[in-house]
């Protein structure tokens, strides 16, 4: 039985990206490519539809914002999805690497799996010693708190539909994906990660490219793992 796989791509001024990730996802596998156009001055909305993506608007920027978007839509459909996988919008992940990703929630009983980038081959440069460390320092905190083992928040990442949903995702920004690995393991949600290649980005970072924001980051991702676990 074929599996209804829907990508998430949240994605602010990738112009130059966004249909190169588009291409590159192994559309055997996938039913749905759905990118969020997160208030974008560019013509990342131009070029997502012309590579054969629907796309939706959300002029409230945030990564969180644009990820509930695309969750919203997902729940008008008639048919829901049994998987959703997110990535990046900058070319930074590899695309064609996510049928390892989904295979251990087809094949291992796995509700999340995270792309990790400190497992696989990652290009030299693409990720900055800041993001390296708040990492190391995040999985760490999650560890202690929670009990679960990652080594990172990788935005490459797959979850089952109805998982998804019984976290109650709430965060509108840099929190998201850490809130996802801490409300999954306060439930024991069976997970697991995989290793993914990772090259540098094209274009700008909006969040590591600025030292205001790579420490308002690094503050939201520790906020949110002690905030999940206090107050949900």
């Amino acid at each position: 039985m074929r599996q209804n796989i829907v990508v998430l791509i949240p994605a602010f001024n990738e112009e130059e990206a966004i249909s190169k990730v588009i291409k590159d996802i192994p559309k055997t596998l996938v039913s749905e490519v759905v990118v969020i156009n997160n208030a974008s001055t560019d013509k990342t909305e131009e070029q997502a539809q012309n590579a054969g993506a629907t796309v939706l608007r959300e002029s409230r920027r945030g990564y969180g914002f644009a990820c509930l978007k695309g969750i919203g839509y997902l729940k008008s459909k008639t048919e829901s999805p049994s998987i959703v996988v997110f990535m990046d919008g900058d070319y930074s992940d590899h695309p064609n690497e996510l049928e390892s990703l989904v295979s251990p929630i087809l094949h291992e009983n796995r509700d999340l799996v995270i792309g990790s980038r400190e497992l696989g081959e990652r290009e030299k440069g693409s990720m900055t010693v800041p993001q390296i460390f708040g990492n190391w320092l995040a999985t760490r905190l999650l560890k202690m708190v929670y009990g679960v083992s990652y080594t990172d928040l990788g935005p490459f990442r797959a979850i089952r539909w109805e998982k998804l949903l019984a976290l109650n995702m709430q965060d509108q920004t840099f929190g998201w994906t850490v809130e996802m690995q801490a409300k999954a393991g306060k439930l024991g949600l069976p997970y697991t990660e995989v290793p993914v290649s990772y090259r540098k980005r094209i274009g700008f970072s909006k969040i590591s490219g600025t030292v205001k924001g790579t420490i308002l980051a690094g503050y939201k991702i520790i906020w949110t793992i002690f905030k999940v676990k206090w107050i949900g």
